[in-house]
């Protein structure tokens, strides 16, 4: 049986500057928009080329303070390219950060060990992570 995680939720306090942020200036895809009566209200967005969306909202979604969550990580096949765009859209990006050694070759030396890093408005903390090959057998 095969279990895919298809959606996390990002603890937000303003869902139009949260959804304005992640579509305009990170680029994800606004799937929908979807207001829920008088209380509720879900945005789902999801990056390009992913099979993972995140959930953006108020209403029925599980309460986590904004800004709490940490450690999301996104994969790029070219990290100076990412890093290029999300710094021309108005991100606050890191500089390329180099973590740890490749253990084998790799096609590119920042393949499995190039990051860069960026928060929402609120804090919440995204890693992107260049892998420009899969290793064959993982």
């Amino acid at each position: 049986m095969n279990w895919t995680l298809e959606v996390v939720v990002v603890p937000v306090s303003d869902v139009d500057r949260a959804k304005a942020f992640y579509a305009d200036r990170v680029g994800f895809t606004v799937d929908h928009d979807t207001v829920m009566g008088d209380n509720g209200r879900i945005v789902q967005l999801t990056p390009p080329g992913s099979g993972c969306s995140i959930v953006i909202g108020t209403g029925p979604l599980p309460y986590m303070p904004p800004g709490s969550l940490k450690g999301l990580q996104l994969v790029v096949p070219d990290l100076e390219k990412a890093r290029a765009e999300l710094n021309e859209r108005g991100v606050e990006v890191s500089e390329i950060q180099v973590l740890g050694q490749n253990p084998s070759p790799t096609p590119h030396p920042l393949d499995n060990v190039g990051f860069v890093f960026f928060d929402d408005p609120d804090g919440n903390s995204w890693a992107v992570q260049q892998i420009s090959a899969r290793a064959t057998g993982m």
